[in-house]
């Protein structure tokens, strides 16, 4: 029996709450981007630009020790009790920062935020919870999530500060995070027994996971993501106070650049997906952020031109923001989604704390110029090593009834299902009466399936 061709009421909810959960996450780190390095020169040690970058980028680089254990640990103990755990602690850090008087204290707060390191295990339920077939979907609605984050961000964080502060900016974010745990525990379904692996089969081995050949260029790909996201906004607020553009009215270039954004990544998500152009559309993002970063020395006269650097890249950002963690789930070995998301999380944050730290270090020594080869060669590695990815096929998920079965005769189907053409994993709930596989679709026989199903009955 296939399934449906729309998402379901479960999977929507799913998919909404979780991408809400992980907007939060990502409101951490960029909600004081405008205004934090304009900010900081008014405080304790705030006048060295490294400290600054290492403040920004403290979130990131405690999110990235943590994320492989949590999503280990979300893989054994489940996602639920992880993701509440991470949101107080976050909130805890969130509450030291907004106390801060000095750039010290702020690094303190922003260590203590990151230590709630619960993005793989969210993006872990995500995948637990929907169907492969909507996956990108879902996976998208995250990458839209962290774009509107974003968004928000750029345009209400200059209207906090000067409402609130930036302590309190802080402070809002910390019972934004204690308010999201009623979230996860009303609105999100729980993971059903049979997303979890078939205790028949041994997990990968970490190193396995981690030294996989095409899961390796897509973790150096967030890395690199997120360290020219973070090094550029080290230069970016100051170059638009330096045209005049009071910080107050820097929402008026963010605004229009991420609308726009958001207009034109749609297009090339469809393309990717419905037609088939997956590496194409992967790889053409990857040169247009490249294309990007050569120009942005040269357009920093006025808030025109850096408007329309900001639209290049938050255009190639978003589509790449949604697809690399829907890549990262497909192409996990099965067993291992949890450990493959919490690789994947971990270099993510650990490029936000490079790209915040470096950009910083790059700015104070070398101005402008610095930062932005530090990320042009950074994104030069990454399409010449996207280039030579394999584009992944097109998996669908197939839910089949069987027949009351014993261990053995269970363990015996499992083994002919795995055995077919076009099978890439199998998971039997036996006391449901229910199978789960996992397909290619150019490979997949149906009907032989449902003729191994009934020589059971």
């Amino acid at each position: 029996m296939p399934p449906s061709n729309g998402m379901t009421a479960a999977e929507l909810r799913a998919s909404i709450g979780l991408a809400g959960i992980f907007g939060l996450r990502m409101l951490g780190m960029f909600v004081i981007l405008p205004v934090f390095a304009i900010y900081a020169e008014h405080i304790r040690g705030g006048d060295n630009l490294t400290l600054v970058g290492v403040a920004l980028g403290a979130y990131g680089l405690t999110q990235a020790i943590l994320q492989i254990p949590f999503g280990w640990l979300s893989d054994r103990y489940g996602r639920k009790p992880v993701i509440y755990w991470g949101l107080a602690v976050f909130a805890f850090g969130s509450f030291v920062a907004a106390a801060a008087d000095s750039i010290y204290i702020i690094i303190l707060g922003r260590v203590l935020q990151g230590a709630g390191a619960i993005s793989a295990a969210v993006i872990a339920m995500l995948a637990d919870l929907t169907r492969e077939e909507h996956r990108t979907k879902a996976m998208a609605m995250i990458g839209s999530t962290i774009g509107l984050t974003f968004a928000l961000s750029l345009v209400a964080s200059p209207w906090l500060n000067r409402v609130i502060g930036v302590p309190g900016i802080f402070a809002l974010t910390g019972v934004l995070s204690l308010l999201a745990v009623g979230v996860v525990y009303a609105v999100i379904p729980d993971v059903p027994e049979q997303a979890a692996p078939h205790p028949a089969h041994a997990a990968p081995r970490f190193a396995q996971v981690l030294w996989d050949p095409q899961l390796a260029r897509l973790n150096f790909g967030i890395l690199a993501l997120h360290a020219v996201l973070m090094a550029q906004f080290i230069v970016v607020p100051l170059a638009l106070r330096d045209t005049g553009l009071a910080v107050d009215h820097h929402w008026q270039v963010y605004l229009p650049v991420m609308l726009g954004s958001f207009v034109l990544m749609l297009p090339a998500i469809l393309i990717a997906e419905r037609r088939g152009h997956v590496k194409t559309v992967f790889v053409g993002a990857i040169g247009l952020l490249l294309l990007g970063q050569l120009s942005m020395p040269w357009l920093l006269g006025g808030s025109g031109q850096i408007s329309a650097f900001l639209l290049i890249f938050f255009t190639a950002f978003n589509v790449l923001e949604a697809m690399l963690p829907s890549l990262t789930s497909r192409l996990a070995p099965p067993g291992a989604k949890g450990t493959a998301i919490g690789i994947y999380s971990s270099v993510q944050f650990l490029g936000a704390f490079i790209g915040a730290a470096s950009g910083g270090f790059l700015y104070q020594h070398f101005g402008v110029r610095g930062v932005f080869v530090f990320d042009a060669l950074l994104l030069a590695a990454w399409l010449l090593l996207a280039l030579g990815m394999q584009a992944p096929g097109r998996i669908l998920t197939r839910v089949y009834t069987i027949p009351v079965l014993d261990s053995a005769q269970a363990r015996a189907l499992m083994q002919r299902l795995e055995a077919q053409p076009g099978v890439r994993e199998v998971q039997l709930a036996a006391g449901e009466r229910t199978a789960y596989l996992k397909v290619d679709a150019t490979g997949f026989d149906e009907q032989h399936v449902l003729r191994l199903i009934a020589d059971e009955i």
